[in-house]
């Protein structure tokens, strides 16, 4: 017995030795890939764990969010479970799609080689608001797509419906794409986001709240849980552990909000911090360790997401022009931005370079933004001048389509899927329209 015993110890402490080793090398793995290179070798000397260890791209916070959906506790319910559930939009929500980014080297300076062709996008006016339609954003899993507009409501839709309105006409009738429309704002709409594990949405409105929507509820038109902003709230973003969320407003420090107790942090040293500038966008990376705000002083900044310091200011990012948008690419490496100077930019976050431009196309008047596909092979942003949708090459930067964009009068959104070769353009003229 006490041999039998001794082996299973043994056996025992062999696991736990390897799953050690499998963490910390999963550990220095990330630390390397995010360019912390000092802090992956503070760690890679302490554990004993090679420097150089191979890891795919992004396993770590793969496997987190993995554990965290699973743990996840449903805190964020907070309404009656008198109202129904809809078993069709609950049913896997939350997880987690497989990558869809090809590697990009924006390092390589390769702006001579020949560019890849874009696929021909068509698109099809999928509904409309009762005024303009000022915003857009995709859940995580590429399954719903969520619409806010200057008449105060939000749209939600479920893609695999937009397909089908796509397809010849059934014989039950016409596919109706809208599952959910929600009205409990008082002023315009600014953004939106996806809970990344619960079926939650949430809007930032210039009526100076964020508001919480449970869209698993069938009747459910009001929100149930209000952040009360001290200012208009332009920008919203949740932190990818669902957690927190973070607010860019017409105060010039964006707000961190802990999602189960409401409060509100602000970096100690913001008063001496010398910026005065409302944040058009504010935009977490993948892991939540950064997040960038867009600045209508012009400046892009980067934020460590968890002292919540500004850690790079590049002032001046797109001259005296206000910056409209600004998002990492999926591996954190990167900030692609827009402004009013009809430019878009790609910055390099460990350095602050300016690494690629992307011109040609005017955008001086609306609050527009620039997005990678979802494979972050070409980027996207609107012609105001020409009322058109333009590609470029992301590695290349030569433009490589021009697509009348449908609307009366230019778009002033775009939002890419981040699943599939699909995205969509909100209108002044109060549409919507899905491009695939």
């Amino acid at each position: 017995m006490g041999s039998n015993h001794n082996n299973d110890n043994l056996e025992h402490k062999l696991q736990a030795g390897k799953l050690f080793r499998h963490v910390n090398s999963l550990i220095v793995a990330h630390l390397r890939d995010n360019n912390l290179n000092q802090a992956a070798s503070a760690v890679a000397s302490a554990t004993m764990t090679p420097m150089n260890v191979e890891a795919p791209p992004n396993k770590l916070l793969e496997l987190v969010a993995k554990g965290l959906a699973v743990d996840k506790d449903e805190t964020l319910r907070g309404v009656s479970t008198a109202v129904p559930f809809d078993p069709i939009v609950t049913a896997g929500y939350g997880s987690i799609p497989a990558p869809r980014a090809a590697y990009v080297d924006f390092s390589m300076n390769n702006t001579k080689g020949p560019s890849k062709n874009i696929p021909k996008h068509e698109s099809r006016h999928i509904s409309e608001h009762k005024n303009v339609a000022r915003c857009a954003r995709f859940s995580p899993d590429g399954r719903f797509l969520a619409t806010g507009s200057a008449d105060t409501s939000i749209k939600l839709f479920e893609i695999v419906k937009v397909k089908q309105m796509k397809q010849p006409e059934a014989r039950d009738g016409p596919v109706r794409p809208v599952v959910r429309t929600f009205y409990d704002h008082q002023q315009p709409i600014n953004d939106l986001d996806f809970h990344p594990q619960n079926t939650v949405l949430i809007s930032g409105s210039k009526d100076r709240t964020i508001k919480f929507f449970d869209f698993s509820k069938a009747v459910a038109k009001r929100a149930f849980r209000v952040i009360q902003d001290t200012h208009n709230v332009r920008s919203v973003s949740f932190h990818p552990s669902g957690d927190y969320l973070l607010a860019g407003t017409d105060h010039s420090i964006p707000h961190l909000y802990d999602i189960n107790t409401f409060k509100c942090y602000l970096p100690l040293n913001f008063q001496d911090m010398g910026v005065n500038s409302a944040i058009n966008q504010v935009r977490y990376s993948s892991t939540g360790g950064m997040y960038v705000t867009a600045s209508k002083d012009g400046a892009i900044r980067l934020w460590d997401g968890v002292t919540a310091s500004c850690v790079r200011s590049i002032d001046g990012a797109h001259g005296a022009a206000e910056a409209t948008s600004a998002n990492f690419t999926k591996d954190q490496r990167y900030i692609l931005s827009s402004a009013k100077d009809s430019s878009v930019k790609l910055w390099e976050v460990g350095t602050g370079r300016l690494v690629k431009q992307y011109v040609g196309a005017t955008h001086t008047q609306l609050r527009c933004q620039a997005v990678f596909n979802d494979t972050e092979e070409f980027v996207l942003s609107i012609d105001e001048s020409l009322n058109e949708i333009v590609a470029w090459d992301s590695l290349t930067t030569e433009i490589v389509a021009r697509w009348p964009s449908n609307h009366i009068g230019a778009p002033r959104w775009l939002e890419h899927s981040p699943v599939e070769a699909a995205f969509v353009s909100c209108g002044i003229d109060r549409s919507i329209r899905h491009w695939t």
